[in-house]
């Protein structure tokens, strides 16, 4: 037995490798819209448009923007071995932007009436990472 082995039986933690140029670029100030067009395939980037665009009331666009973290984020989990369930830990800083866009995508959902897929969403947040839920909830 390896010490970070998995006694549950689950399927061990997705961490995703680390790209630090767009969370360099967006801690220096650069603007979210130009980190997601040099980026595309941040989920950082998505999440902090989606974030941007909820604080200043743009729902829909929020939305739309989270949507797009979130399937940037899905598609490297699974280019990474994630299986579709398991846990994504907050505490792997690379992981923060898919959980971001996820969480993001869940209170635009509820804000616009979706509460199908807030509930999905919220869920699979919390199921992912509890940490994550909490932190961003």
């Amino acid at each position: 037995m390896t010490i970070h082995e998995n006694l549950l039986g689950g399927p061990p933690p997705t961490r995703l490798p680390d790209d630090p140029e767009p969370r360099e670029l967006l801690a220096a100030g650069t603007p979210a819209a130009d980190v997601a067009a040099k980026y595309p395939t941040s989920s950082l980037a998505w999440a902090r448009l989606a974030d941007e665009a909820f604080e200043r009331g743009s729902v829909v666009e929020s939305y739309a923007y989270a949507r797009t973290g979130y399937h940037r984020g899905l598609d490297a989990l699974r280019r990474n071995g994630w299986k579709g369930h398991g846990p994504i830990p907050w505490e792997h800083e690379p992981n923060r932007g898919f959980l971001r866009a996820l969480h993001g995508l869940a209170r635009a959902a509820q804000a616009i009436g979706e509460q199908e897929e807030y509930e999905r969403c919220a869920q699979f947040l919390k199921d992912s990472s509890e940490t994550a839920a909490q932190t961003l909830g």
